[in-house]
Parts: C-alpha cells; structure tokens; sequence
C-alpha cells in the first residue's frame, strides 16, 4: 500500500531535518511522467489537513514539467484528494519555464491552469535580454508571456560588414 506524500510530511513534521514531498492523489501510483508531479522541497513543512494548507518555509524548491521555482516561503492550498491547486511564493521568487528565467517578489501559481502571476517588480531574461515590468503572467505549457508597465533590452544581431572594396587594376 502505497502512502500519500503528505500523510509522510506529517511523519515527518515529527522529526527534525528537511522536508520533501510529491503531491498526488491518494493512493495514486507514481505517473511515467515525472513532469506531472509537483516536486517540492524545503526545510520546514507546516500543515493544517482541516485547513487543507500547507506553508513550506526555509530553502522552497517547486518543480512541475518545465517549471522550477526556489524562495523562502511556499503558501499552498490543496483539494479533499490532495491535489495541489495553487501555491504562493514569497520572499524573493527566481523562476525558470523553458528558458525564461524570472525574478520577483512574489508569485502566484495556478496549477490546474499552468499559469503563473509574478507581481511586485518583475526581471525576466534570456540570453542577452532582460524586460522590467510591475507584473508578469507567464503561461507555463507555452511559456508565452503577458507583461504591463515594461522595459527592457533586446539585443540584435550585429549588421553586416560591408564587402571589402575590390583591389584596383594596375596599369
């Protein structure tokens, strides 16, 4: 009988040490698919079952397909099955989905629809260019972004030289 991953961080709220979990179904054996689950890691986990919440604190680490997230502290809300649903990170969030990578002072995950909300003064980058903006919601199947308020550098190729002029006949 296989043990839900949360039922294993309330064992684990006992002890001393760091945290990690899988969040799936009761009972639900593990997918072929690892990019499915949502992978978490931190060194405190703080659950209300009643509540249905949980608050990862200390060294957060996300995963889920092509998302990964680290912050200080990870607000999660789950259902009556538990599957995660949504999740807030605080603290100072760097995020990277299909290479973008983010940094803000918050996000907010939407696990059913795979979009999240980076808010509070948002730096995306990739390669060479970087874009400012207040918010951010990044679209993370896609990783088709929507920004407001933005600025930012976007480098282009460099022009062509122009031909070397032709050597003159000599005489």
């Amino acid at each position: 009988m296989r043990r839900s991953p949360l039922i294993v961080a309330l064992a684990a709220l006992a002890g001393a040490g760091p945290v990690a979990a899988v969040a799936r179904p009761l009972g639900a054996a593990p997918r072929d698919d690892p990019g499915e689950a949502l992978r978490m890691s931190a060194d405190r986990l703080d659950l209300d079952v009643e509540a249905r919440v949980a608050i990862l604190t200390g060294h957060v680490k996300l995963a889920r397909g092509p998302l990964s997230l680290s912050c200080p502290r990870v607000d999660v809300r789950y259902d009556q099955v538990p599957h995660v649903t949504w999740a807030k990170g605080s603290g100072g969030v760097v995020a990277e989905v299909k290479g973008v990578h983010a940094e803000a002072p918050e996000v907010e995950i939407d696990l059913a629809a795979r979009t999240m909300e980076l808010r509070g003064g948002v730096r995306l980058t990739r390669g060479d260019g970087w874009i400012t903006a207040e918010r951010a919601s990044i679209d993370v199947a896609t990783a088709k972004v929507t920004m407001s308020d933005v600025k930012g550098s976007i480098p282009l190729p460099p022009a062509p030289l122009p031909p070397a002029p032709l050597p003159k006949p000599s005489p």
